[in-house]
């Protein structure tokens, strides 16, 4: 099973969730059956870590964030079982990206794991420290929640 997580520039929130889910799939002894990765809907970020801020207020909480920003590519989504955004605009924008829609019909918005009623995840960028701990707490909240969907598709 292979999970991709998608915003717009992958630096904050899509690279947080990558790093929050491979959290709790590595807790749960299950890294040999479902591999995360990460990506964004633009190539402006290309090639750069994870922003400094989300970096801090992720190892904040023990999770680690790694890798490098890229566009989400053609091969994504034939790799992906469910390629997950982190909003409505996102959701549009990898939508058209997809290279047809049976591809398609795996983008499914990550608040759809929410308990919270979130639509959601807002974009923490041009915010303050509390906008990366709010992405956090949503990210924690329905990586708990994809990780049991998930589970139940697993041979």
């Amino acid at each position: 099973m292979h999970i991709l997580f998608v915003c717009w520039g992958n630096i904050c929130r899509s690279p947080a969730a990558e790093a929050t889910f491979r959290k709790i799939v590595e807790e749960e002894g299950l890294q040999d059956q479902i591999t995360i990765d990460s990506a964004g809907t633009i190539s402006s970020h290309q090639g750069n870590p994870p922003d400094s801020r989300m970096a801090r207020a992720a190892r904040d909480r023990n999770i680690s964030t790694s890798g490098t920003a890229r566009k989400v590519n053609d091969l994504d989504f034939e790799k992906a079982d469910l390629l997950l955004t982190m909003d409505n605009f996102n959701f549009s924008e990898l939508s058209k990206l997809a290279p047809n829609d049976e591809l398609k019909s795996k983008i499914i918005p990550f608040c759809d794991f929410v308990s919270s009623g979130e639509s959601e995840v807002p974009d923490p960028y041009y915010g303050g420290a509390s906008g990366f701990e709010k992405v956090l707490d949503l990210l924690e909240d329905g990586c708990v929640s994809l990780l049991e969907h998930v589970k139940q598709k697993l041979p």
